[in-house]
């Protein structure tokens, strides 16, 4: 019968390895971004909603990994900020439409700066062809396991 725990030399599990690697790389991103006034969390959605023309907020909450009422207070947030506008949605009055101002276009170009440094910085111990090797494998795994 195998021994239910792992040698000690073995590296830790996927699961913990994931975590750790967010939780500092979000606050090294929390760090960096907070002279902007924005968080993390404001400039994916400013990133997503830009790529994203025309979707609805249900559509960019479930891009984001959020669910609908946090959907709402975030996008009441970047609303309140000036850097997006809700508008009706073209097919469907009932859903909103929300659209980058200038002025989100603006933070979005200046947050993406700061992002491409923080993700070179973490990274960096890798190399650059083993961050893209990184990259390129956890995207491999996450659009397998959609």
């Amino acid at each position: 019968m195998p021994d239910p725990q792992p040698p000690d030399d073995a590296p830790p599990r996927l699961g913990y390895l994931l975590k750790h690697a967010a939780l500092r790389y979000a606050e090294l991103t929390s760090t960096q971004l907070a002279p902007l006034r924005i968080t993390p969390q404001e400039w994916a959605a400013l990133n997503c909603l830009d790529a994203q023309h025309g979707r609805s907020q249900k559509e960019v909450a479930e891009l984001l990994g959020i669910d609908r009422t946090s959907m709402v207070t975030l996008i009441d947030q970047l609303q309140t900020k000036g850097w997006v506008e809700r508008r009706p949605h073209p097919g469907d009055r009932r859903k909103n439409a929300v659209t980058l101002t200038k002025s989100g276009r603006g933070m979005l170009r200046d947050g993406a700066r700061i992002i491409d440094d923080c993700e070179r910085r973490f990274l960096s111990t890798l190399g650059d062809p083993g961050a893209d090797q990184l990259k390129r494998a956890l995207h491999r795994v996450i659009t397998a396991n959609e």
